[in-house]
């Protein structure tokens, strides 16, 4: 006889308890549990075995043959090459499933609303399924972004039902736009939208039909306060591509970065600026953040590193201000585009190994642009700008600094070095300092074996 049974879940990292409280045990978040219908379970489903029953199926060699997937350009550059490629010819793959987040009011339909308009004019059938706005609403943003007259099947609903019983009645489209995947709902389970269960149960049977008809799903999913993609992390595992879309709302400047791709490279970017038009493609973003200075003199605590984003070269200027504080009173640490955590271990292997003292100054330091950087090459580029700032020494014009600092305070070699010196010779810079073993190539390259050899060229000793 079947047992009914309630079972409660957390909607921020979906883990299962059999009763309810306040905070998740698992993910610490608190409010977040919920109440769902838990599967029925018959004495059958109970002592059902799967060793026997099913059907044999052939299995493949990892040697065979594999033909590269044709991809549908989305006809905005940046785009496809967050979606990955090889040569430039990047975009869509068919039957791939893409998931997208970022905070609200970013620019995430207004870019896809874009995509989808040009790969209509293209010749390719496009179908956008909103659940946040009327039908009228997304009219009006087209309209506003010129793509009033694109042959886009437009729909506003909620039901996942309806939406594959319509797509399956007519054309299978070449692109499919969910707006967004929290607000699909499917009637085989119970709950609201945006509960882990229907996310988990929407999102299924949306990325079933794009791997059967080999329509390409984009989804689009709503972020958490902390930036994380709402719902179960499981929907991270279940597409092929996920992009965040970063940047913030009263800044020009948008960035979509690939966090996990399936048939390309992690960790690519693609740079748009807001505009009045919609959002527009930044072909070089390495003017987008530096400095502009008219008289093109140095100053103090300003040091340019050539970043590697993917395998996209940008450089980024890191500003470093440092201040004396009373005595007594407690110095700040503030910084804005890197990781806190690293700014005090480098704080601390300045004091330990190149003797110059920081306890009693404050330290703020920012990367230019809104640009978040992660690599760890920026070690050394920060270095050298809490040097310049706290000795009020400018950094040589026209230099550029990059490698990996280590606890004992020798700097590591950076990955693609090459690459990175070329970017930087193409912008007109014409020095860099870099760890031994960089190989100079465009421009003049000062090794450097320790950190403490960066305190002596800044300070002019030998």
């Amino acid at each position: 006889m079947a047992r009914a049974a309630t079972r409660y879940v957390c909607q921020s990292c979906g883990s299962v308890s059999s009763r309810w409280q306040g905070q998740c045990g698992d993910c610490q978040q608190w409010n977040t549990i919920q109440a769902e219908a838990a599967p029925v379970v018959t004495a059958f489903t109970a002592k059902h075995s799967l060793s026997g029953g099913g059907r044999t199926f052939k299995m493949a060699s990892l040697a065979d043959e594999v033909v590269l997937p044709e991809r549908l350009s989305t006809g905005i550059g940046e785009l496809d090459r967050a979606l990955g490629g090889i040569a430039g010819k990047g975009g869509l793959v068919p039957g791939s499933v893409v998931l997208i987040g970022g905070d609200p009011g970013i620019g995430k339909s207004t870019l896809l609303l874009q995509a989808a308009g040009r790969m209509a004019r293209a010749g390719h059938g496009v179908a956008y399924v909103s659940g946040e706005e009327a039908a009228d609403q997304v009219r009006l943003r087209a309209r506003r972004l010129g793509l009033a007259r694109a042959d886009v099947a437009l729909a506003a609903e909620t039901s996942v039902r309806d939406i594959l019983t319509t797509l399956a009645a007519g054309k299978t489209p070449q692109l499919l736009v969910i707006d967004s995947i929290q607000t699909m709902h499917s009637d085989t389970l119970e709950g609201a939208p945006g509960t882990v269960s229907q996310v988990r149960a929407s999102a299924h049977e949306l990325i079933r039909y794009a791997k059967t008809s080999g329509c390409a799903l984009v989804l689009v999913g709503h972020v958490t306060k902390d930036g994380q993609l709402a719902g179960p992390r499981v929907l991270e595992h279940m597409v092929d591509t996920v992009l965040y879309f970063e940047g913030e709302r009263s800044h020009q400047y948008r960035i979509l970065r690939a966090v996990k791709n399936r048939f390309g490279a992690t960790d690519e970017i693609g740079v748009f600026a807001m505009g009045a038009d919609g959002l527009e493609e930044v072909a070089n973003p390495s003017s987008l953040f530096l400095t502009e200075r008219e008289d093109g003199r140095s100053v103090s605590g300003a040091v340019v590193f050539p970043a590697l984003e993917g395998t996209r070269p940008v450089l980024c200027e890191i500003q470093a201000l440092v201040v004396k504080v009373p005595s007594g009173a407690t110095p700040r640490r503030a910084v804005v585009g890197w990781d806190s955590g690293r700014l005090s271990m480098l704080l601390a292997v300045l004091e330990a190994r190149c003797g110059l003292g920081f306890g009693m100054h404050e330290v703020y330091l920012n990367v230019a642009g809104g640009l978040k950087v992660q690599d760890p090459a920026a070690d050394l580029a920060v270095a050298a700008a809490l040097v310049s700032a706290l000795t009020d020494t400018p950094v040589p014009t026209g230099t550029v600094a990059f490698g990996e600092v280590a606890l004992s305070g020798e700097l590591r070699a950076a990955g693609l070095a090459s690459l990175r010196l070329k970017e930087a010779a193409k912008l007109g810079f014409t020095r860099a300092f870099a760890p031994i073993g960089t190989a100079s190539g465009a421009m003049k390259v000062e090794t450097l074996a320790t950190l403490g050899g960066l305190v002596d060229r800044l300070a002019g000793r030998p």
